[in-house]
């Protein structure tokens, strides 16, 4: 399958009603009982070893850990619990489709807005039962936003910010009123997972909680085996999608690295991926070229190194710049990325937002050219000049920093040893730490890092993008987990625009919009764009078929991205 990047656009959001339509994709049946009635879970097989002969039971590495934590709570940020809780075993009400560039019916069947864009009415799906056949509802949509509100801590994309009011108006209308016109607001009410009211209204810190046996409404909801190296979810035996899912279940082996997924994908032991894979022709596809895939559109956000604005020198916009400058990206596309991308512009918009790049914002955005003098002329202009060793100074203090990266991540693992050497030439003592996931991730959150890779979040417009990366609403002292603001980065200037944005409707003043919001990124550059992430997805069509591809793109292949994922996850079926 060739490579190749789609230059998609990203959704308008209008102020119509979407009507109900049948889903694209299907659920699996699981079963699963509530905290009080768990019963134990039965013993693993090892890891290496296939799933039990006769079960269709899909393999997938996606999180790539050394060991599993059993966390099924959906209210927490996906990182922090096990796949695929927020997208697969839970559910959202709407699905934003990025191949096609709209919104999939879920949860609910359809939703209008009103009142100048200050109310927001969802029509819930009849029929859809929990997993253990209690009835879903609208009253429990209006619960789950409650424990948002109650718990900020849950609240991740700072709903309550623009929300006033939740209200289960019957058993299938869930009305929303916002404190101002917001229809942004759509994406992050749309694809908040939802819980059982009759379940949660019991959990006494639904912080801190666990969930190790969720009742959901997705397709897989049983925990039939938990072990430090391998879990496997069943169907869910009340799933509302008839005759979905048509897999048995979905096994999760332990693969600490990208190497470690890459042998398992070769050697068939896994059915579907979402890791980096050298030279995958060669490795991967040529080994068996009937049944081996793999999709990379250039839709998976944006590598990007975060520093720290509450870390000198990182508060500084020209050291910002300047370490910018001083990073030979197409170096890192061709050995650490493998040439399957190339190298971000100053926006940081992947394509999936092609439509609304600001191509005046991309030529201002000089500091994302390789220029080592120029970045060497800035560092001496902002007070860092070089000591005897060669190492910028301030006041006495070396420009010496950690960059955090994830240890299993060879892609990012490379880009980050090219980055420090980069930055060497330039004076920057800059060394790489490396972390397993969890570790990484709760850094990354708490803002307990100095510089650190990561990645941009994918959504229905450039404002969503941005809002996670400069609006003042996100900002959390370091210590407190932030789900988007990482980099605890606010500018107050690009407030008011954000809230111009949320209420309009007309595409060209959205346009107009975000034109001066990219601007202000560009100028202030709270985050260094590297390359625009390939969404990475590999298969094998051995024993499962399904999966989206470049002549079939119903969604995105890969298993990164929720909700998206859950259009996949209900698609798969044995061959």
């Amino acid at each position: 399958m060739p490579r190749r990047a789609l230059l998609l656009s990203a959704l308008v959001l209008s102020t119509g009603a979407v009507s109900g339509c049948r889903s694209k994709g299907g659920g699996a049946e699981s079963s699963s009982v509530a905290p009080e009635r768990a019963a134990k879970p039965e013993p693993a097989a090892s890891a290496s070893k296939p799933a039990p002969k006769g079960a269709a039971m899909v393999t997938i590495a996606r999180e790539q850990q050394a060991t599993w934590v059993r966390n099924f709570n959906p209210l927490l940020a996906e990182g922090n619990v096990r796949f695929p809780t927020v997208a697969g075993i839970y559910e959202p009400m709407l699905i934003y489709n990025t191949m096609r560039n709209e919104y999939t019916p879920w949860l609910a069947t359809s939703y209008a807005w009103s009142d100048g864009n200050r109310k927001l009415t969802f029509k819930v799906r009849s029929g859809v039962k929990w997993s253990d056949g209690q009835p879903f509802s609208a009253k429990d949509v209006s619960f789950t936003f409650a424990l948002l509100k109650k718990h900020p801590a849950l609240d991740l994309s700072g709903v309550w910010r623009f929300l006033g009011a939740v209200t289960a108006e019957d058993e299938s209308t869930v009305e929303f009123v916002l404190r101002r016109p917001y229809v942004p607001g759509l994406s992050y009410i749309g694809h908040q997972p939802i819980v059982p009211a009759h379940i949660w209204k019991d959990v006494a810190d639904p912080v801190t909680f666990a969930n190790e046996n969720p009742v959901a409404t997705g397709p897989f909801t049983e925990v039939k085996v938990f072990q430090n190296q391998v879990y496997e979810l069943g169907k869910n035996p009340h799933y509302w999608q008839e005759g979905k899912p048509a897999v048995d279940g979905l096994r999760f082996p332990a693969y600490p690295s990208n190497d470690q997924v890459t042998m398992a994908l070769v050697n068939g032991e896994v059915d579907w991926a979402g890791a980096f894979v050298p030279d995958i022709e060669r490795v991967f596809v040529a080994k068996d070229p009937a049944h081996h895939h793999y999709w990379f559109p250039l839709v998976g956000g944006t590598a990007t190194l975060y520093p720290n604005a509450t870390r000198k020198p990182f508060d500084d916009v020209r050291v910002r710049k300047a370490i910018s400058m001083a990073i030979d990206r197409d170096q890192i596309v061709k050995l650490a990325a493998d040439n399957y991308t190339h190298g971000a512009d100053a926006t940081g918009l992947d394509d999936s937002y092609e439509r609304f790049r600001n191509e005046k914002a991309v030529a201002a955005g000089d500091w994302v050219r390789f220029d080592a003098q120029r970045a060497n002329e800035i560092l001496d202009d902002a007070g860092y000049p070089r000591g005897a060793d060669g190492i910028r100074t301030r006041n006495g203090k070396p420009l010496r920093f950690e960059i955090n990266v994830v240890s299993g991540w060879s892609d990012w693992v490379r880009a980050v040893q090219i980055i420090a050497q980069n930055l060497q030439t330039v004076g920057i003592d800059a060394t790489m730490r490396t972390y397993d996931f969890s570790a990484f991730f709760a850094a990354l959150q708490k803002g307990t890092f100095d510089m650190s890779m990561g990645w941009t979040t994918v959504e229905p417009t450039p404002y969503n993008f941005y809002r996670d990366l400069m609006s003042t609403e996100l900002l959390k002292p370091v210590g407190e987990v932030s789900a988007r603001n990482w980099h605890r980065f606010g500018a107050k200037h690009a407030d008011p625009l954000f809230h111009q944005f949320e209420a309009a409707t007309d595409p060209s003043d959205q346009k107009r919009i975000l034109d001066a919001i990219q601007m202000i990124f560009v100028e202030a550059a709270p985050v260094i764009p590297l390359f625009k992430n390939p969404s990475w997805g590999e298969y094998s069509t051995k024993r499962f078929t399904g999966f989206p591809t470049t002549e079939n793109p119903y969604a995105k292949l890969t298993p990164n991205n929720p909700p998206e994922y859950l259009l996949v996850l209900t698609e798969l079926r044995p061959r």
